[in-house]
């Protein structure tokens, strides 16, 4: 599969590494073209990097970058038409960093969903620390991924990638399920502080 990261930051490292880990074609895209050659000789492989004004190439296509993205998807959206886009923030609000900055009764993902109309979004990734992304388990336990998506087909196509890097996916549900992952998420960051684990922990359901 071909996919493409938007973002050679420490998310676009972490995914980046479970991708190229499952063998599909890495295209990292940053606004600094060094920047993202350096993560691709990184992934090695088949990873390239490319400069914010190149094609992109991928059928998928993560947005590794900061909430809101409203500048990157404006700049992609007639590219990204048709194509599985995948949502990973967590819209934490930094003037605060006491609450999420999404009004009430919706979701990153659901507002990427509302902006590009023609693409088929998919929130996963958010639950995720970037170094235990790059590590690959915590604690000798496997990585557990949340998705959440209305479209089926782009739902799979995400399973498959995470899969094939060697993460287990749950499936939360339809992309209304994204507001539950993005508190998750921030919940998730809240607690670094008092448990001390550097952001080296991860949400796991044990069955």
């Amino acid at each position: 599969m071909k996919v493409t990261i938007i973002g050679a930051g420490n998310m676009g490292r972490g995914i980046g590494t479970r991708i190229a880990a499952g063998g599909h074609d890495v295209q990292i895209v940053d606004r600094d073209p060094e920047e993202a050659k350096a993560l691709a000789q990184e992934l090695g492989g088949s990873a390239k990097g490319s400069g914010p004004d190149d094609p992109i190439e991928g059928e998928v296509v993560i947005f590794a970058i900061y909430y809101p993205q409203q500048q990157a998807l404006d700049q992609y959206a007639d590219q990204l038409e048709g194509k599985v886009v995948v949502d990973i923030s967590n819209p934490v609000d930094v003037e605060t960093w006491d609450s999420l900055a999404t009004p009430p009764g919706t979701s990153s993902a659901e507002e990427m969903a509302a902006r590009l109309s023609a693409s088929r979004v998919v929130k996963a990734f958010n639950t995720t620390f970037s170094g235990t992304l790059v590590k690959g388990d915590v604690g000798g336990q496997q990585l557990d991924v949340f998705i959440a998506g209305d479209d089926e087909p782009a739902k799979q196509q995400v399973r498959e990638l995470a899969e094939s890097g060697g993460l287990n996916v749950v499936d939360a549900g339809p992309l209304k399920r994204a507001q539950q992952l993005e508190q998750a998420g921030f919940l998730h960051i809240k607690v670094q502080e008092p448990l001390g684990t550097g952001y080296g922990s991860a949400l796991k359901v044990v069955t």
